[in-house]
């Protein structure tokens, strides 16, 4: 399937609407703490990727730069993560922003979830909620989402 085909295929799609919205208040940019999160499917070569059109999420090493991307969709070009993660991953361009003193820090540890997915569902309810409580628990103020 083409892309054409697939923005066709999915275009009445609606987005959910929820009555209650969730906001917090984060400290100052020149404060915060950052982290990412990708729909890139990313892994460490050392830990097992994440299952076909499952919802669950992987847990990043910062410090690493070993990442692997399970992605399969045959709609992406992983060609630019090949050759710069960080058009994927941007922890580079974050660790210069915080040098820079533009943002207060960047995560130890950051999050990577399945970009295909057949049923929001369980990413709405379980796995998305459990990333962010951790990502909190962690000391995150702020994410950027990558998504794939």
């Amino acid at each position: 399937m083409g892309d054409k085909e697939a923005k066709e295929k999915w275009a009445g799609i609606e987005a959910p609407v929820f009555d209650e919205t969730a906001f917090t208040k984060p400290p100052p940019l020149d404060q915060a703490t950052v982290a990412v999160v990708t729909t890139a499917s990313l892994h460490h070569g050392d830990q097992d990727g994440l299952d076909a059109y499952g919802a669950g999420y992987s847990v990043l090493d910062g410090s690493r730069r070993d990442y692997v991307s399970g992605h399969y969709s045959p709609l992406l070009d992983l060609t630019g993560f090949a050759y710069d993660m960080n058009v994927v991953f941007p922890l580079d361009r974050l660790d210069e922003l915080a040098a820079d003193g533009v943002i207060g820090a960047v995560a130890d540890r950051h999050l990577s979830y399945n970009g295909i997915q057949l049923d929001l569902s369980s990413i709405r309810l379980d796995s998305g909620p459990a990333g962010a409580k951790w990502l909190k628990e962690q000391g995150v103020d702020v994410v950027l989402l990558t998504p794939i």
